[in-house]
């Protein structure tokens, strides 16, 4: 009798702890959901603003067609991405096209005067940071979820479950060598 009573309290502990571990994965999911959901906030923002600024620059800037085309194109596919992983995807895009863009600008001293470029481009920086910040929690939540995917013994349950380690929010390859190299500074 005192046995039956032992296994059975080892049982129902054993449940309640993967039943905490199940729940645990769970509410990282949801918190890493949420972080992006804040991304999600500020892309739209983003993309709100850039039919602007794209017509801003058109104006000083007609024969650098390509420029805005990838701007555009890059908007519309962020636009249209579904997925938390496609977006991240497609933003990286968006990020490279609107880089390009802050070259061709470089080419237009008297754009850089207009008013309305300024405040485009003061609020785009403004964005920009909130969604650094978003992104870096978004990275961060991304980052719970896979320690608790691929650490044991919560690993076990993940995989029974469908969890499974998640890509965070990261500068593309191509950009890399942009970020890390230093920035040249000219009087």
């Amino acid at each position: 009798m005192v046995a039956i009573i032992v296994i059975a309290v080892i049982v129902l502990l054993l449940i309640v702890w993967g039943v905490s571990i199940y729940n645990n994965l769970v509410k990282l999911r949801n918190n890493r959901e949420n972080a992006f959901a804040n991304v999600d906030v500020q892309l739209k923002q983003r993309h709100d603003l850039i039919p602007q600024l794209v017509e801003t620059v058109k104006g000083y800037a007609a024969h650098e067609k390509e420029v805005f085309q990838r701007v555009t194109e890059a908007r519309a596919a962020a636009m249209g991405a579904n997925t938390i992983n496609e977006k991240v995807q497609a933003e990286n895009a968006l990020s490279s096209a609107l880089a390009g863009l802050k070259v061709a600008v470089e080419n237009y001293p008297d754009l850089k005067a207009n008013q309305n470029f300024m405040h485009l481009q003061t609020e785009i920086a403004d964005i920009e940071n909130k969604l650094a910040s978003s992104r870096r929690f978004f990275n961060s939540a991304t980052r719970e979820l896979n320690n608790a995917v691929e650490t044991f013994p919560s690993n076990l349950f993940a995989k029974q479950f469908g969890f499974q380690k998640e890509p965070m929010f990261e500068v593309p390859k191509e950009e890399r060598a942009v970020v890390e190299k230093a920035p040249e500074i000219k009087f």
